[in-house]
């Protein structure tokens, strides 16, 4: 099961794939790893996919990641006395907390934190941006607004609001119950929805407390205005291009994927590119060449994963748009410019922050490339070590060797890397030996052929990344 590919391919569950052998051929066909939409799961539904996922894993032998993926607050109007209204353009409509039926001059709101922190001059959007409004007037139990945009509104229709920032935490009641019943199950990472500052962030790394990592989609401008910070403390990185182009100018989200991605990689924290990759495949075979174009850019960029979501979760073809990503990603890892590009795009950390890790990354891809090594083994206990060489992109695969099973299944998200459970090295003979005769195993290189090992001594310290060693591959024994 190696992958040649370095750029990683994130799978969403869903109706489409409940079933073990599509499951299954999801895996084979390239997914790395399986992400389970709260928005659309219980708690049942999700433990059943878990224990089906690891039924899988240990048939196949090979680590695969779970992403659970948390709802967040979804913000919506009430109901109509009709079911619907029409709003034209320039008329006036007030949110309410009065929970009455509304109709085309007003409508309840249930959200009181929303009405206390709306402003004259903030937008919202319903129905995904299809009615725009501009409050006028705000109070603590009612806003005025103006239509921007007119159109038809329903009963229960989502609300966006791209101006306000909502005084709340980006974890519901549900969330909290969601994420209390994933950490036991054994899950890997943990995206975090409508991230707005990185305090939401930190309050799930507190409640997670080491059990998975914390992944944080960025789909709201206010999560754009303190994007440093929240990429310190996430553990990784979601560009959640679908709610993020209703919340910002649709124009900007290209330019914002490639800031995002860039500032990820230079700080070494894995980014996931996400929403409508593959939308078309959803009812189609192949998807459109503007498609196969947008995926391309992403692993260009080199994003650490790409993301399907209704393609593989509702889709007539999933296992086919799984494959047809993986071939998207192999192609263009094979084109003459991509190393070019990934290599101009490589970033520096900070000399306040640069330490013995960053410094033996560094010159494990330099050694690497100049001495034609044919891989990269990382004996990692925490998988630090694994990411901060991922940062660096090298040409040579990384093998990530670690007695935890629990960080090989979260190295599954990280670009370039092959994670290999196995007993940790007893000295230092013992872990250049075993990293060669696992480069070998695994079809990266053969007899005779050099490769780095990397360790960190004295062994077991997560984090103490000291040691680079050249060695040459023997017979395997």
């Amino acid at each position: 099961m190696r992958r040649i590919r370095r750029v990683k391919i994130i799978a969403t569950l869903g109706p489409a794939s409940t079933d073990r052998a599509v499951v299954a051929a999801l895996y084979q066909a390239g997914a790395d790893v399986f992400r389970i939409n709260m928005s659309h799961a219980d708690h049942d539904g999700m433990r059943a996919r878990i224990a089906m996922i690891r039924s899988i894993e240990e048939e196949l032998g090979r680590p695969i990641g779970i992403l659970v993926d948390l709802q967040g607050p979804k913000l919506r109007i009430g109901k109509f006395a009709e079911g619907k209204a029409i709003v034209e353009t320039g008329d006036r409509i007030a949110l309410d907390s009065d929970p009455a039926p509304g109709d085309r001059a007003r409508v309840h709101l249930p959200h009181p934190e929303i009405l206390g922190a709306l402003r004259p001059g903030h937008t919202v959007l319903i129905d995904d941006g299809r009615v725009r409004l501009r409050i006028v007037e705000a109070k603590p139990q009612r806003a005025l607004a103006e239509v921007v945009v007119g159109g038809l509104l329903s009963d229960r229709k989502g609300v966006s609001l791209p101006d306000t920032t909502i005084p709340v935490s980006a974890m519901t009641p549900k969330d909290r119950a969601d994420l209390e019943a994933a950490l036991p199950e054994g899950v890997d990472w943990i995206a975090l929805s409508f991230v707005q500052r990185p305090e939401d962030v930190l309050e799930v790394k507190r409640i997670a407390d080491g059990r998975a990592r914390i992944l944080a989609k960025i789909e709201k401008p206010q999560a754009i205005e303190c994007l440093d910070e929240i990429i310190d403390a996430a553990d990784a990185l979601m560009v959640a291009r679908g709610d993020l182009g209703v919340e910002m100018p649709i124009e900007q989200v290209p330019g914002l994927q490639k800031r995002i991605t860039r500032k990820a990689r230079r700080l070494g924290k894995p980014v996931v590119v996400a929403t409508q990759m593959l939308e078309s495949m959803v009812v189609a075979p192949v998807p459109t060449r503007a498609e196969v174009s947008d995926v391309a850019t992403a692993v260009f960029e080199g994003a650490d994963a790409v993301m399907l979501s209704a393609e593989s979760a509702a889709g007539q073809f999933p296992v086919e748009a799984v494959a047809m990503m993986s071939r998207i990603g192999d192609e263009v890892e094979q084109d003459s410019v991509y190393r070019s590009i990934i290599d101009a795009q490589r970033g520096r950390a900070s000399v306040s922050t640069f330490n013995e890790a960053d410094a033996i990354a560094v010159a494990a891809r330099d050694i690497a490339e100049q001495m034609e090594c044919k891989s990269i083994c990382a004996w990692t206990s925490s998988g630090s070590t694994a990411f901060v060489i991922a940062r660096e992109r090298p040409m040579a695969p990384i093998l990530a060797l670690t007695p935890y099973r629990e960080t090989a299944r979260r190295l599954a998200l990280v670009w370039g890397v092959h994670p290999i459970v196995t007993k940790d090295a007893s000295d230092v003979d013992d872990m250049v030996r075993r990293a060669a005769k696992w480069s070998n195993r695994e079809e990266f290189s053969k007899e005779g052929d050099r490769i780095i090992v990397i360790a960190g001594v004295p062994f077991g310290s997560p984090g103490a990344t000291n040691m680079l060693r050249i060695a040459h591959t023997g017979p395997e024994v």
